[in-house]
């Protein structure tokens, strides 16, 4: 059975993904990437922090060298959260919103990701160390879908990604949107790396077995999960490693990512797909 992470949580955070990784601790939407504002990380759950381990991490240049994990009781399943250098210990007891400690940069993000505060539940039986098999999870918010015609302007860059201007956020603050999945409101949202990771995900809505940007077909749904066609996503006709794909309560401009980003702010972008099946 799924476990919901409930509005209240949810709205400590200024966006989440249950599918923008490329690890097995989110096959099937299992665990949640939740993106706090600022340098700490607000607790997601209340209980007694049973353990707090440091874990080597893969070595990235911009990545520190380790990672925590945390778990905590919260009474019908056990959390597991990491990215967090842990200012709570075994014994204490937390409550949503309590401080766990500083944002951990760490190599198991692509360079484009900022940092989160990645959430997994286990059964109270079942390993919790692990990295894989967590209980799927439910976000407790209706996500509204977002229209785009696959155009936009570059509003804000780093060095391996690009934010566009469109969609906009009819709302900043006041509720959760996300690119749209299929030709309506109706059919859902996007999650995931598109098509940089193996699977994606289309939250909400009654789809009807495919998956769209900006009206083209990406990929095929099964319930909710999403394989993605063999595609390759183009800016102004040049390829980049794909789109950033999540639900944000503050902006809702689709973020161009990868190694090959080279957009300036102020630059018109038309996002297009090679490969793409047929509507």
């Amino acid at each position: 059975m799924a476990v919901t992470v409930p509005r209240r949580v949810l709205q400590q955070y200024y966006r989440f993904s249950l599918y923008n990784s490329p690890f097995d601790a989110h096959d099937e939407g299992c665990a949640i990437d939740l993106y706090p504002e600022g340098a700490r990380a607000p607790s997601p759950v209340a209980g007694e922090v049973l353990d707090t381990k440091t874990v080597r991490a893969p070595p990235q240049p911009y990545a520190a060298d380790d990672d925590h994990l945390i778990l905590v009781d919260t009474g019908d399943h056990v959390a597991r959260l990491l990215h967090v250098r842990p200012v709570v210990g075994p014994g204490d007891t937390v409550a949503v919103g309590d401080d766990l400690g500083e944002l951990v940069r760490a190599g198991f993000f692509a360079p484009w990701v900022p940092n989160h505060v990645h959430l997994g539940f286990r059964a109270p039986d079942a390993n919790p160390y692990r990295a894989a098999g967590s209980l799927p999870l439910e976000a407790g918010v209706d996500v509204e879908a977002l229209s785009w015609d696959g155009t936009g302007t570059v509003v804000e860059t780093g060095e391996t990604w690009a934010r566009l201007d469109s969609p906009t956020h009819p709302a900043p603050g006041e509720r959760f949107v996300g690119l749209a999945a299929g030709h309506g409101a109706d059919g859902g949202v996007l999650d995931g790396g598109l098509p940089h990771y193996a699977r994606g995900g289309v939250l909400g809505g009654e789809g009807d077995g495919t998956a769209h940007l900006a009206g083209l077909r990406v990929g095929a749904a099964d319930e909710r999960t999403v394989a993605w066609d063999d595609i390759t996503v183009l800016a102004n006709g040049d390829p980049v490693t794909g789109v950033a794909l999540f639900c944000s309560r503050v902006d809702a401009g689709v973020k161009l990512v990868g190694e090959e980003v080279d957009l300036a702010v102020g630059e018109r972008v038309e996002v297009s797909v090679a490969g793409q099946s047929s509507p």
